[in-house]
């Protein structure tokens, strides 16, 4: 068994990285778990533990869609919260225009749909996941830190290969392998 999902890897840039420590010091004193900069990344689909025996296939359905999606670019702009005010679970940075993304998304997911992998029961909503949020002393203070950080273009992302990772757990945090790559035509 391999942990595997799709994805497309961002490289920070200084205005990311600025954006990303600013926050990371507001919240010092709470218990979240940030994304390593190294490992930021959209997830396009989540496969979870899957037998070694099946990535053939979710290859090949991966190289397909690659070659039915065409390069795209989108700003990585905003940062906002998963779950409720009262109770957040994720920060995130925000994706627009995601038109490009949206259709990309799409396409592996009816790829993968032929191979018999089903749909995520919620909508793809692109976004770049940068901290777990565990627990939260200071409410008030983490939605202050949250409004001050909501608006602003962050960096410039161009769109021409995702990857098939595997993830490996460990006690020091996740650490991701490139499987295949898969060039947009």
């Amino acid at each position: 068994m391999k942990r595997v999902f799709a994805a497309i890897k961002v490289t920070p840039s200084e205005a990311f990285l600025s954006r990303y420590f600013a926050l990371k010091k507001s919240l010092e004193g709470e218990k979240i778990k940030w994304v390593e900069p190294e490992n930021i990344h959209i997830t396009m689909k989540f496969f979870g533990e899957t037998p070694e025996h099946h990535i053939p296939a979710i290859h090949a359905a991966l190289g397909k869609a690659a070659s039915m999606s065409g390069p795209f670019d989108f700003n990585i702009t905003n940062t906002g919260i998963f779950g409720s005010s009262y109770k957040p679970r994720v920060i995130w940075f925000g994706i627009e225009p995601a038109g490009g993304i949206i259709t990309l998304a799409n396409i592996i997911l009816d790829q993968l749909q032929e191979i018999g992998i089903d749909r995520d029961r919620q909508n793809f909503v692109p976004h770049l996941t940068i901290a777990r949020i565990k627990y939260l002393e200071n409410k008030n203070h983490f939605q202050e830190v949250i409004s001050r950080h909501r608006e602003g273009q962050i960096q410039k992302e161009e769109v021409n290969v995702f990857h098939l990772f595997e993830s490996r757990l460990s006690p020091g945090g996740p650490k991701y392998t490139v499987l295949n790559s898969y060039l947009l035509k």
